[in-house]
């Protein structure tokens, strides 16, 4: 179960004694596939060298044979593993992959975001959301704040694991699954719906419909002409939009009547 270069989620040289059921394992994550419970990696108190087999007590170096356990630990999340430029991030509570400089912890999210957004991840480009890594994947349902995939940052702010980001984009979906927002910029996409919307004119009996629409993007309400291809939002020129009720056919002019014939007495004989 143990070797010299650790197992496929770490590179380490010893075994983490796990702190529930006593039984040793590279990593966390190699005990939590086996067991029907999870280590609680802050616990682990002692560590058993894969050289010579010693249990001590969880430090960076083996007290008997010297070698060294990872060429980064920590301390606090009982971390060994090669270096990668790693930190421990005290409001984040866990180790994240730097280096430290390229990274700051926004207080509100709560999460340690790349340095070039610093300052402006408040915009209309980038939501800032009250600790939005503490929430779950909304494609997997699995853990983003202490997951070893990297995640993917939406404009709107959510946050989705990278690989089902990546996964999204490639069945052709384009919004939030949480609030339908456009998950990047869109423009040249609306551009070309534009064109294609201009080349396809909807039937005669449907030119003049119009329909009320509610755009994801900016938010606003509007009433648009309707067309089967989109309805695109007065507000930003955004396609993301949804249908607000059913169409709306401009009133008919009322057509002219012809006049009721009045009944005529019978012309008297001379």
């Amino acid at each position: 179960m143990a070797s010299l270069v650790g197992c496929e989620h770490y590179v380490r040289s010893c075994l983490l004694k796990a702190p529930c059921c006593g039984k040793a394992y590279v990593c966390r994550l190699c005990h939590d596939a086996e067991e029907d419970h999870q280590m609680d990696r802050f616990l682990v108190k002692e560590v058993q060298c894969s050289v010579c087999t010693t249990v001590q007590q969880a430090q960076q170096t083996c007290v008997e044979c010297n070698v060294t356990f990872g060429e980064y630990y920590c301390d606090i999340c009982h971390l060994f593993d090669k270096d990668k430029k790693q930190y421990h991030c005290q409001p984040c509570g866990i180790c994240r992959i730097g280096p430290r400089e390229k990274y700051f912890h926004c207080e509100k999210c709560n999460l340690c975001l790349a340095g070039d957004l610093r300052g402006n991840h408040k915009t209309v480009l980038f939501q800032c959301v009250e600790n939005v890594s503490r929430q779950n994947c909304p494609v997997c349902m699995e853990d983003i704040h202490t997951s070893r995939i990297g995640a993917q940052i939406l404009p709107c702010g959510h946050l989705l694991h990278k690989t089902c980001f990546d996964d999204m984009v490639q069945t052709g979906a384009y919004r939030c699954p949480l609030c339908m927002h456009s998950a990047w910029n869109m423009e040249h996409n609306w551009e070309q719906m534009d064109k294609e919307i201009t080349q396809s004119p909807m039937p005669t009996e449907y030119q003049d419909a119009t329909v009320k629409i509610i755009c994801n993007d900016c938010q606003t309400h509007c009433t648009v002409p309707f067309h089967v291809l989109g309805m695109k939002c007065t507000g930003c020129g955004s396609y993301n939009t949804a249908q607000n009720g059913g169409l709306i056919r401009q009133s008919q002019e009322p057509q002219p009547q012809e006049p009721e014939q009045q009944p005529q007495s019978p012309v008297p004989e001379p």
